[in-house]
């Protein structure tokens, strides 16, 4: 088998074999292993170069501040502050907002193809993630509180660590199913 064929079938591999990881273990990932991902990540293919995206990391004592800015727009009295607490590291991915809505579709899928970049290479190195939206993602005193300013866009929460649990693969629906094909 060439180098080449050995190389398609460990990114075939790779984009088969991750699951999201919902259950993780206590410990912290380090934060330059999480910056070594993310200098990783930012290959995503992404018009002219814009590299519409900027990062906010909370793990330990700073996961409190990302608790407080959900009780700040939820109140005290919610379950995501109690539920974040309990993941060892969580990032928030931010895409700067174009007004024009050709660019702002290029800049959403860049920063979605970075953000499955560091999914894939957070697996690679045994992390497991989880990425997801939350309604309060949205809210104005959850931004405010994290210094998301008007014309910025959070595509989601990454939580990550190392896996206590790793589910199963679900099953997918083959492309053929899903493809017309003009010849």
């Amino acid at each position: 088998m060439s180098k080449s064929t050995q190389t398609v079938n460990a990114v075939r591999a790779a984009i088969q074999n991750r699951r999201t990881v919902k259950k993780f273990k206590k410990e912290a990932v380090p934060t330059q292993q999480i910056i070594d991902l993310l200098d990783t990540a930012v290959w995503a293919p992404n018009h002219k170069l814009r590299e519409p995206w900027r990062f906010l990391l909370f793990s330990g004592l700073g996961l409190n501040k990302l608790a407080d800015a959900i009780d700040a727009e939820m109140g005290e009295d919610n379950k995501f502050s109690a539920n974040i607490k309990q993941v060892p590291t969580v990032m928030l991915v931010v895409m700067e907002e174009d007004p024009r809505q050709n660019i702002w579709d290029e800049d959403f899928a860049a920063a979605s193809a970075m953000v499955q970049n560091f999914l894939l290479a957070a697996w690679s190195e045994d992390i497991g993630t989880f990425w997801v939206t939350k309604p309060f993602l949205y809210a104005p005193k959850f931004r405010k509180s994290l210094g998301i300013q008007a014309g910025e866009k959070i595509i989601g929460m990454v939580y990550m660590g190392y896996p206590d649990v790793i589910p199963s693969a679900k099953e997918r629906t083959p492309a053929k199913d899903k493809l017309t094909i003009f010849e």
